[in-house]
């Protein structure tokens, strides 16, 4: 369905082109997200960092909320604002928060790129903010944005009001 929906802008582009032979099997690149996005460059996605607290939710919230223990917490290195990174015992990511703060469109385009509109469910929660929710066999993601904020949480669990529950308190615990 992505695919599909990446590829109908550069249909509709070839559609004015007149007919042209080419052979090999290369497939087409899909637009990049601040292409599709119609903003900017899209800051990269953060990277764990430092083994410390994360500054707007807790451990045990985290847990309670996403229901599995948490056994390390690391946030990367985006000041002042980190992302920040829930392990499960096994070493794996359980749960991951992205708090953007800066330009009102990229924060639109962090939050679109993180639940694309043609395949996500809208998210209006907590009043006055807007986005979108999924949920997959991997797991979950709600994202939200308010003007030049967005809050984003992805989930290994596929139920996304886990990941709804994470992002409210993120926003409650964020000091703008």
């Amino acid at each position: 369905m992505r695919r599909l929906v990446l590829l109908a802008p550069a249909v509709v582009l070839l559609a004015g082109c007149s007919a042209t032979i080419v052979t090999g099997t290369a497939a087409p690149s899909p637009p990049s997200a601040s292409t599709a996005a119609g903003a900017g460059s899209l800051p990269p996605d953060p990277q764990p960092g430092a083994t410390e607290d994360c500054p707007y939710l807790g451990s045990e919230f985290v847990a309670e909320s996403n229901g599995q223990h948490v056994s390390k917490v690391r946030v990367s290195a985006d000041q002042p604002h980190p992302a920040c990174f829930f392990y499960r015992p096994d070493g794996k990511i359980q749960l991951t928060v992205r708090v953007y703060v800066g330009d009102a469109k990229t924060a639109t385009a962090l939050v679109n790129k993180a639940a694309p509109l043609d395949s996500s469910n809208p998210a209006s929660d907590p009043s006055g903010w807007k986005g979108g929710y999924l949920s997959s066999d991997d797991g979950a993601v709600y994202a939200v944005a308010k003007g030049s904020v967005a809050v984003i949480a992805s989930t290994n669990q596929k139920q996304s009001v886990k990941a709804r529950t994470v992002v409210k308190k993120a926003i409650a615990a964020l000091k703008l």
